[in-house]
């Protein structure tokens, strides 16, 4: 697509995220959403009745729609290959949620079909091109840290169960606070330190059920398949190492979200599940300060990664969604086998984002 042409955006997936994303595409100029398709049709039909133009179709009717030039796949994890291999086979490029699918071979597929059909693929999470991440990531850009060396990433929770009506695929594969919580933290670091070469990993289980705590089935047992609690060490190409900690078993941390450390400063970032707050910087021998946005997309929101994916060349890409989702797996798989993790993909870090108002990332 070039710019100033329209965009006919075909929505699987009409979850909770969906609000998120319909508030950012509505009030764009370069996009018009054009079909919307869930497996529970009524749901479907109102998203459809709610905006102008909007038809409410079956997801086979959607990929196949030759109107429809972009899907975007909101679709639970265990669903996100096949969607997107759906799009893929019918000529559309596909943005979606993370992860980019649910295990590294489906995930691996999606980029090899596009390949093969000469298409594109995108991922979320685009919250790492708000003002947070980017500023934080001018600053490295500049040196104001010296030498990047180590950084940290923390999240913790009591799991997600406590205000989700419907948690059971947190629980499932696909699921789990590495592949729910971790592609924001590891997508930053990536974006900040650059690709990753290989990793370390250690997780355990707290239980083997979860109960539901809100919404028509508050009470219920749900099983949980997936660890819980992960604990890794990323050695990245550029020599840095981080350390991630993603957790569905603790209750509240007071670490800051991201920390990165360089021979001549420290940087604090924001949430990576957010798109700004403040970057806080103690270069040596100073204090700490608090840093003006220099870089991303300011007053943003879910689906700014869509915008920018169509106009092209996205930051939000699948190459970047694959490495981090092997990152993930590779941990996952390290934490097994008490062995080094070696990674076979890698991604170039994305360009900055020029620090961009909403009146100019709307109209992309």
């Amino acid at each position: 697509m070039t710019r100033g042409t329209v965009n006919d955006i075909g929505i699987v997936g009409l979850g909770v995220i969906s609000r998120q994303y319909l508030d950012t595409l509505l009030v764009a100029s370069g996009v018009r959403v054009a079909a919307v398709a869930d497996l529970d049709a009524s749901r479907a039909q109102a998203a459809a009745d709610a905006i102008p133009g909007c038809r409410a179709v079956t997801t086979d009717e959607l990929l196949a729609d030759p109107g429809v030039g972009t899907v975007l796949n909101l679709t639970i994890p265990a669903a996100h290959a096949d969607v997107a291999l759906g799009a893929i086979a019918h000529g559309k490029d596909v943005y979606g949620e993370k992860p980019l699918a649910a295990t590294l071979a489906d995930a691996e597929r999606v980029m090899d079909a596009a390949t093969a059909a000469g298409v594109r693929v995108g991922s979320a999470p685009d919250t790492v091109l708000g003002t947070g991440v980017q500023t934080a990531r001018a600053a490295i850009d500049e040196g104001r840290i010296g030498r990047p060396v180590s950084a940290s990433a923390t999240w913790v929770s009591a799991g997600h169960e406590s205000w989700h009506p419907q948690p059971d695929f947190y629980y499932r594969e696909g699921g789990g606070p590495l592949l729910d919580m971790g592609p924001y933290y590891v997508s930053s670091l990536v974006q900040l330190l650059g690709p990753v070469t290989h990793v370390s990993g250690a997780a355990s289980r707290s239980r083997d059920e979860r109960v539901i705590g809100s919404g028509p089935r508050a009470g219920e047992r749900i099983g949980v398949e997936v660890d819980t609690h992960l604990t890794g060490i990323l050695h990245h190409g550029s020599g840095a190492i981080s350390t991630v900690t993603m957790s569905f078993d603790g209750v509240r941390s007071t670490a800051a979200p991201i920390e990165v450390h360089g021979i001549e400063g420290s940087l604090l970032v924001p949430d990576p599940n957010h798109f700004d707050g403040d970057v806080q910087l103690h270069p040596a021998g100073g204090e700490w300060q608090t840093l003006e946005p220099s870089a991303g997309y300011l007053d943003s929101s879910r689906g700014v990664g869509l915008l920018d994916f169509i106009a092209g060349p996205a930051r939000a890409s699948g190459a970047l969604a694959l490495h981090a989702l092997e990152i993930m797996t590779a941990l996952a798989v390290s934490s097994a086998s008490g062995v080094r993790e070696p990674l076979r993909t890698t991604v170039d870090r994305p360009p900055l984002v020029p620090l961009t108002p909403a009146s100019t990332w709307r109209n992309l």
